[in-house]
């Protein structure tokens, strides 16, 4: 390994340190209560390095907002890749947003609260970021709503624009996990939130079959 090799690979260490820190300070007491000098102590550097790397809390919370995406899209790729038919892949996205919600709960939050970051979203290199990831986990929906319609297995008529289709089933897939969510303890003549998920995806899964 070169030295220039080197110094990117401790570069890029130092600024996933940084991310574990805020990580860790972000979920455990919020991004309000948290500073700087906390990220700083957690990733064990100097508050001046610090601000080598993020300018602000601001593009902290940008780069854990990445982080979060690129974890889902991961969950879609991976569900899109395992093949079979494009309802199969449809499905199996579901399931995997939905187990993204049980394993992921922190990472989930920040991408279903990333509205009221608003003032956070400065442009630079992690807004862009931010939204080429966004289109490609989009675009993961996309790709099986096209093979469905193309393999016979999702009705051509109900998917004449599949990009309209993947916004109205990840935003139905949302609302219901945060219905789930909301339940916490179970009470009487209330479904049980994994029976309900597995219930709403059966109903898609009705209403876009050919």
């Amino acid at each position: 390994m070169s030295s220039a090799e080197r110094r990117e690979k401790e570069k890029q260490e130092r600024r996933e340190s940084i991310l574990n820190s805020a990580e860790q300070s972000f979920f455990g007491k919020g991004y309000d209560r948290t500073s700087m000098d906390d990220i700083a102590k957690g990733a064990q550097l100097s508050r001046a390095l610090l601000y080598v790397y993020f300018k602000d809390k601001a593009a902290i919370m940008r780069g854990v907002m990445l982080r979060a995406g690129y974890a889902l899209l991961n969950e879609f790729r991976a569900a899109r890749d395992a093949g079979g038919s494009g309802l199969q892949q449809l499905e199996r996205m579901g399931q995997s947003y939905y187990r993204f919600s049980l394993e992921q709960p922190d990472y989930f939050d920040v991408l279903t609260n990333a509205s009221t970051f608003a003032h956070l979203m400065e442009s630079d290199e992690q807004t862009e970021d931010m939204e080429t990831c966004s289109a490609l986990t989009m675009g993961c929906m996309v790709d099986s709503l096209e093979a469905g319609v193309t393999d016979g297995s999702l009705s051509r008529e109900r998917i004449s624009d599949p990009m309209v289709t993947a916004y109205y089933l990840r935003g139905a897939l949302h609302g219901i996990i945060l219905q789930t969510r909301e339940q916490g303890v179970c009470v009487a003549g209330q479904p049980d939130p994994a029976a309900l998920f597995e219930y709403t995806i059966m109903m898609f899964n009705q209403s876009l079959r050919a």
